[in-house]
């Protein structure tokens, strides 16, 4: 055998097995020792905030004045719920119900009319299309606390001050969530299918209940949970209209169970703990929609 064949005989197999390595499929990419450790790393600092939450919500004052730090939850979760829930001026349980009724509300707004109007932005042919899709980016340049003192006197022009509208009406539509919808109906609709359900004799909105929604879904259930957890998580702008009312949102009755002379950590972290539980009930339902939708945005079919 010639020096050239045994050349070409001993480097084609580390080729191959290279070339083999880089355009196999991640399934079938095996999970190394490091692969291991960094997840676990990972996971321990997503985890540990709220595991701290429930060790100062479950310890009393004492136990929090202990030098090292107690890291062990305490007996005292009880007692610092029940202050929570019958502290005067907090109305925590009915705040919970109000942020529940909010978020709801705000998410299938959200949901119909960016939907609605990314469909429209993406598939239909109108004039200034275009122009008045990069108004709608622009406006998500703008803070909105820009915005505040102006919407504030609208609010209060219309009777809502210290109700629960004046935190509805503002997040009805969201400027990102019509962007979104947009960019995935872009994506994910063939012109061709539209044209099919014309053909038909659909009109323009049975074409969207029809053929869009059932195939924008997986965006459809990332966009609502965003949009839950936004209105959900929300403070600055209820605490400006709902401020000392007696219809707060939960971030609202947290700020005032912080408020007073001196604050208690454990019992506001109690309550912390009670406002988290539920987006961690809808995140641990709806966990498997959340990374379909992304994967689904994220890798081009």
């Amino acid at each position: 055998m010639s020096k050239l064949a045994e050349k070409t005989h001993v480097d084609t197999p580390p080729q191959t097995h290279r070339r083999r390595r880089l355009f196999r499929a991640p399934n079938d990419t095996p999970a190394g020792a490091l692969t291991y450790v960094a997840l676990i790393i990972t996971i321990a600092l997503a985890v540990f905030p709220l595991y701290w939450m429930l060790v100062i919500g479950s310890s009393s004052d004492r136990e929090l004045a202990q030098i090292p730090p107690n890291i062990v939850p305490g007996n005292q979760l009880g007692t610092n719920f029940d202050y929570v829930f019958n502290t005067d001026g907090v109305y925590f349980i009915r705040s919970m119900l109000n942020s529940l009724v909010v978020s709801s509300i705000v998410m299938v707004s959200v949901v119909f009319f960016c939907s609605l109007a990314g469909f429209a932005f993406a598939k239909l042919r109108f004039r200034g299309r275009n122009a008045l899709m990069v108004v709608v980016i622009l406006t998500l340049t703008v803070p909105n606390q820009l915005g505040a003192v102006a919407l504030y006197i609208l609010v209060t022009k219309l009777g809502w001050q210290g109700e629960l509208p004046s935190v509805i009406v503002p997040g009805l539509v969201t400027a990102f969530g019509v962007f979104y919808m947009r960019q995935f109906i872009v994506d994910a609709v063939p012109d061709e299918l539209i044209e099919a359900a014309r053909i038909d004799g659909a009109s323009t909105l049975r074409t969207y209940g029809s053929v869009i929604l059932p195939t924008i879904r997986p965006a459809v259930g990332v966009l609502a949970l965003l949009s839950f957890t936004a209105t959900w998580n929300d403070f600055q702008w209820p605490l400006i209209v709902l401020g000392g009312s007696e219809h707060p949102t939960v971030q609202v009755a947290l700020s005032a169970l912080a408020a007073g002379q001196f604050t208690v950590y454990s019992r506001v972290l109690a309550g912390a703990l009670l406002a988290t539980l539920p987006l961690l009930v809808v995140f641990f339902l709806a966990g498997k929609q959340i990374v379909g939708g992304i994967m689904e945005g994220a890798v081009k079919q």
